[in-house]
């Protein structure tokens, strides 16, 4: 089985990703930000490296997909390869950071690849306001991402909706995640807890 969290930036991906593999036994699987070699330059300098960012996580999270296909347990991911297509990199067009030629060569890398990619069985995903996002981010205090600008992040939230409520037509459940404190409310983790066992497994608590 394959398992995905979705979510923006500082919506708590990797935290719940890290704690739903240890609550199930489930082998996690996290987004190589921190490897990413232009990752640092990016944040410099978007338009400049949009491109080779992009095409860097696309590399990755292709690799991942195809691992995870040939896998035989359960598997939860930190982010999915739709994501990174539908959110961010439209995101990254939408605000002029991707020239005409290089995005449509990059959708047309993206739908070579899909005739050998499949669906999660559930994504995860985790809605959060911007103000929120904007708390978390700076509470983490990533250097790299305290010059991100407020309208990038909106663009994201925005792309993120449209993604999940308008373009998406696999297996979702929102989690709500504005009021929740999964990380150290044993409470908040549990509610998700059971969301889950009863999308996945029929229980209800």
């Amino acid at each position: 089985m394959h398992i995905a969290i979705a979510g923006n930036i500082g919506a708590g991906k990797t935290t719940l990703t890290r704690m739903l593999a240890r609550h199930y036994g489930w082998e996690a699987r996290f987004e190589p930000v921190m490897q990413n070699p232009y990752l640092e330059d990016y944040y410099k300098d978007i338009r400049r490296w949009s491109f080779c960012l992009e095409t860097y996580f696309l590399k990755e999270r292709f690799k991942d997909v195809l691992a995870i296909a040939h896998a035989d347990h359960t598997i939860i991911q930190d982010r999915s390869i739709f994501e990174g297509v539908y959110v961010f990199v439209k995101n990254n067009y939408q605000q002029g950071n991707l020239t005409d030629k290089d995005y449509t060569t990059y959708m047309e890398l993206f739908q070579l690849m899909m005739s050998l990619v499949r669906k999660p069985d559930l994504m995860i995903y985790l809605r959060k306001s911007v103000p929120q996002l904007v708390r978390q981010i700076q509470l983490r205090g990533r250097e790299y991402e305290q010059t991100m600008q407020l309208d990038y992040l909106r663009g994201l939230n925005e792309n993120y909706e449209d993604f999940i409520f308008n373009q998406y037509d696999g297996r979702v459940l929102v989690i709500e995640s504005d009021e929740l404190d999964f990380e150290h409310n044993p409470e908040d983790f549990s509610k998700i807890v059971n969301r889950i066992d009863a999308e996945l497994f029929g229980l209800f608590s």
